[in-house]
């Protein structure tokens, strides 16, 4: 297969239900991060779902006639996990009502692309899906990696990979979401043998990073944008400290599973005995213990 049939395979594939005018606009603006499965009838975008080749269904608020919102019902509740949205390119008297359906049908998404920043919106919402997609093959993985471990060594990955992401960026916001201090979070780690929290939340976001690379259409930029890196040389240093490799050279040599396979490699087989006991949150954190975080060792990436 040519490098060019293997970057479209990766792309997201998004069934819609779209006016011929609204097909090429959507089209254009995912050019090089989805491709797009035009369809004329609910059975074909059933279909689409049925065989796995949907992870997104885009419906025209202008259609809102023609999908049968009994039907739209259905889809959302069969798919919750397949995100439904509705696209507003126009509107009549008739908009809010067909807003309205959609809304009761269970669509709780609406991009307006009536102003150009709408078509950025609706980039950046496929990229956050696809990020999301990684984070929950790692959880269904470490839940078998880490079967019996205790509840809240569990819930420490589960932050990592599903409740902060990407908004943590330090161990000191990782420690204030799991209710602990970060001295003695990193302390629990050194005590076990187990490698820095600083580690696992470094190398889980290189994780959902190679996934979001994954589209050919983000540049560098993009990516350092979307997991909240301060500049896109922030984001390239964190790759060379971490695995010694340039972004570009990281873009070409992981994808989400790849990155993912050399996470459980490094943080987790070799520690499997150590974590299936591991209670790391025992203490609760206490405002009156702020003082003792320690802003250079909670860091993750360069300044």
């Amino acid at each position: 297969m040519s490098s060019a049939h293997q970057s479209r395979a990766r792309l997201t594939p998004i069934a819609t239900m779209l006016l011929p005018g609204e097909r090429q606009r959507v089209d254009a603006a995912g050019e090089g991060l989805y491709k797009t499965l035009h369809r004329d009838s609910l059975d074909d975008v059933f279909r689409d779902l049925y065989e796995h080749r949907a992870r997104v269904v885009l419906m025209s608020v202008s259609r809102c006639a023609d999908l049968e919102v009994g039907r739209v019902a259905r889809l959302v509740r069969e798919f919750p996990r397949v995100p439904a949205v509705a696209l507003l390119s126009s509107f009549s008297s008739g908009t809010p009502q067909a807003v309205l359906s959609l809304g009761q049908s269970g669509v709780r998404s609406l991009v307006d692309v009536r102003q150009p920043a709408g078509w950025k919106v609706l980039r950046e919402m496929l990229v956050a899906d696809r990020a999301a997609e990684i984070e929950r093959l790692a959880l269904g993985q470490l839940s078998l990696d880490l079967a019996g471990a205790p509840a809240d060594c569990w819930r420490f990955f589960e932050t990592l990979f599903r409740i902060a992401s990407p908004r943590i960026t330090s161990v000191r916001m990782l420690a204030r979401r799991l209710r602990v201090v970060p001295s003695t979070l990193m302390s629990r780690f050194f005590r076990a043998g187990l490698p820095a929290p600083k580690r696992y939340l470094a190398m889980a976001r290189l994780v959902q990073a190679a996934r979001v690379f994954e589209n050919p259409g983000l540049s560098v930029s993009n990516v350092a944008n979307h997991l909240e890196y301060s500049s896109p040389q922030s984001f390239g240093r964190h790759v060379r400290t971490m695995l010694h490799m340039t972004a570009v050279s990281f873009r070409q040599h992981y994808d989400g599973e790849g990155m993912l396979q050399r996470f459980r490699e490094e943080l987790i087989l070799p520690h499997l005995e150590v974590l299936r006991s591991f209670t790391p949150l025992s203490s609760p954190y206490s405002g009156a213990e702020e003082s003792e975080w320690d802003d250079d060792e909670a860091d993750v990436v360069p300044a």
